[in-house]
């Protein structure tokens, strides 16, 4: 079992920053990969980045604005949002995916919301 707890969410001016958290606990040795997900009101939720042992990934929309980083001695992710934009504004999740030979076990933090004002 993973524990996920985020932090770090808010309400920001378009263009400023924040920088969300997760701190994971448990069985944090099992995890692959730690991912932000966002779902804004009336939309489906969407992958925004991934870090990993392959390195890092993000949707199109993040690139060059987000940047997700890791701190294994804290156990912790980081989403670092930069240039933010009113379509940047919704619930942000922490997601750690863990596999264990062919089974994929997924693990959900409880969301921040961030908004983003115009």
């Amino acid at each position: 079992q993973v524990q996920l707890v985020e932090s770090g969410g808010g309400l920001v001016q378009a263009g400023g920053s924040l920088r969300l958290s997760c701190a994971a606990s448990g069985s944090v040795f099992s995890i692959n990969s730690m991912n932000w997900y966002r779902q804004a009101p009336g939309k489906q939720r969407e992958w925004v980045a991934t870090v990993s042992s392959g390195g890092t990934n993000y949707v199109d929309s993040a690139k060059g604005r987000f940047n997700i980083s890791i701190d294994n001695a804290k156990n912790t992710v980081y989403l670092q949002m930069n240039s933010l934009k009113p379509e940047d504004t919704a619930v942000y999740y922490c997601h750690a995916g863990v596999t264990i030979g062919l089974v994929v076990f997924s693990y959900w933090g409880q969301g921040t919301q961030d908004t983003v004002s115009s």
